[in-house]
């Protein structure tokens, strides 16, 4: 293919699809990764994408604000795809599981629908392990570092707890999903929390409503395969092709 129908070729997928990696392009276009890499450099310097680390973004794709927003905001937003990504969620808890629940307005959620009193749960959520405690369940909250925007405990402290657990599952939240930059959130301290705790579980899933795709927080703490991904339905063509995204539109109630 010649370089000029290459580039509009890669531009055309970009545009579409909000970001795409280089091994994506690699194989839609016939092309080696080195000749990829090249044309992404020359589009970049033409201001016409962003080149990212393993790929590249939309000129106009939406990079999310360094500060976390207020859980009281944050809670009335998209209540209904919520409600129906912790509905399905709470099935998957069974007996004898040792549960990882993160702290987010999506997580807490699940606890409204979670049935399962043969588990024992862990969270970082002062929240959480209140709401998990009223409702009769063996439920434990991390020691660390308070952070009051979002109501969880974080830091260093707290990724060392994390390395005593080793959960059957895990639900996390997040701000950012992208193809190239995985999962984001805004704070350092956070994105250690939940990269650990993405690497503690043996089935590790992330909750998140349509608003967080092709969206991407400062600091990366999981790849786009490195979990599940539950969301209600995935309307952004670059995310289509991917396996381990669960839509929970249309499925059958439990």
């Amino acid at each position: 293919m010649l370089l000029e129908k290459r580039l509009e070729e890669i531009l055309k997928l970009v545009e579409e699809n909000g970001s795409v990696t280089v091994q994506e392009l690699t194989e839609r276009l016939k092309a080696s990764e080195s000749t990829i890499r090249r044309d992404l450099y020359l589009l970049d310097e033409e201001g016409k994408l962003n080149r990212v680390h393993g790929g590249a973004t939309a000129i106009n794709a939406f990079y999310a604000s360094a500060r976390d927003v207020e859980v009281a905001y944050r809670r009335d937003l998209n209540q209904e795809e919520k409600t129906e990504i912790a509905k399905y969620a709470s099935t998957l808890v069974k007996p004898g599981d040792l549960v990882y629940l993160d702290a987010g307005t999506t997580t807490d959620r699940v606890i409204d629908f979670i049935r399962e009193k043969d588990a024992v749960y862990v969270t970082n959520a002062l929240g959480h392990a209140k709401r998990l405690a009223e409702a009769g369940f063996e439920a434990y909250i991390l020691g660390g570092k308070f952070k009051l925007a979002t109501e969880a405990i974080v830091g260093i402290g707290t990724v060392a707890e994390l390395e005593r657990f080793n959960f059957s599952i895990g639900f996390l939240g997040t701000n950012g999903i992208s193809r190239t930059a995985g999962f984001s959130t805004p704070d350092m301290d956070e994105a250690m929390v939940k990269r650990k705790a993405v690497m503690q579980c043996r089935r590790p899933y992330i909750l998140a409503d349509s608003s967080k795709f092709n969206q991407i927080s400062p600091i990366t703490f999981a790849g786009i395969e490195d979990a599940e991904l539950i969301t209600l339905e995935v309307k952004h063509g670059g995310f289509q092709d991917l396996k381990n995204i669960i839509e929970v539109k249309g499925r059958k109630k439990e």
